[in-house]
């Protein structure tokens, strides 16, 4: 049902999850943990799986925080939990309230965790292409620091993601990152189709994190692409199928 990072199992007090699509109720494409608020899937099966993932966590249902996602660089503090209708729209949630579970949803994007096991300050990013591009991962890093945190402090666990063997991209893709900053074309090569590109998202994930001071990185490695344990949005487009299910990767402050 989940996986872990041995970077963040070594800090004292925190429990993190990398769910896997394994341990749920759902059934046919969004088999079996789909935490896709926003997929096509029985909202009671949606709801059910969810409150298995806040039970494997450690919290209420109601403690277990997710974003109304967007795509973009912003990130909210959370001290206290909301409801699904009002959930923020964000990329990243940051914490240092104890017992409320923030997660992210992904399905190929990047989920990247982080913890400062000095401050007690945790943070969780959803970073596909277009939010590391646009700052989400630097976005989260400020955010802990206003609630304490420094950077050489905090220790970061990028999850499950569509890996570069995957990720084929169109040359105007390539030009959107080369435009930004001529040195990204070194997280492309050369696909086998003509006018293409495979991209590692994982690997500019990191050097984004390093460049602002991240000091300690863990990658899962995993590819949720070629990896069937894991919900794909780019495997269900190939395959034709009409939706796809959604992970929440997640962490928590333990309770004094």
């Amino acid at each position: 049902m989940t996986l872990a990072s041995s970077l963040l199992s070594a800090i004292s007090g925190l429990r993190h999850a990398f769910f896997t699509r394994e341990g749920g109720v759902s059934q046919g494409i969004y088999e079996s943990l789909n935490a896709g608020i926003g997929s096509q899937d029985d909202p009671v099966h949606v709801a059910e799986n969810r409150r298995r993932m806040a039970e494997a966590m450690g919290v209420a249902p109601a403690d277990f925080l997710s974003l109304y996602q967007i795509h973009s660089p912003d990130a909210v503090i959370a001290d206290r939990p909301w409801d699904t209708a009002t959930r923020p729209r964000a990329d990243a949630i940051v914490t240092r309230t104890p017992g409320l579970a923030i997660g992210v949803t992904a399905a190929d994007c990047g989920p990247v965790l982080f913890a400062d096991p000095r401050a007690r300050v945790i943070g969780a990013a959803h970073a596909g292409w277009k939010g590391a591009l646009t700052g989400v991962l630097e976005k989260t890093l400020d955010a802990m620091e206003t609630l304490g945190s420094k950077r050489p402090d905090i220790a970061v666990a990028i999850g499950p993601l569509i890996r570069q063997r995957s990720y084929e991209v169109g040359a105007e893709f390539v030009t959107r990152f080369t435009e930004t900053n001529p040195s990204y074309a070194g997280f492309f090569v050369p696909s086998e189709r003509d006018g293409h590109a495979m991209f590692d998202l994982g690997g500019f994930i990191r050097m984004r994190l390093e460049h602002a001071g991240v000091e300690t990185i863990d990658d899962t490695g995993i590819d949720t692409y070629s990896d069937e344990r894991f919900f794909s949005y780019r495997r269900s487009v190939h395959r034709k199928e009409p939706d796809f299910g959604r992970h929440v990767h997640a962490l928590v402050l333990e309770a004094d």
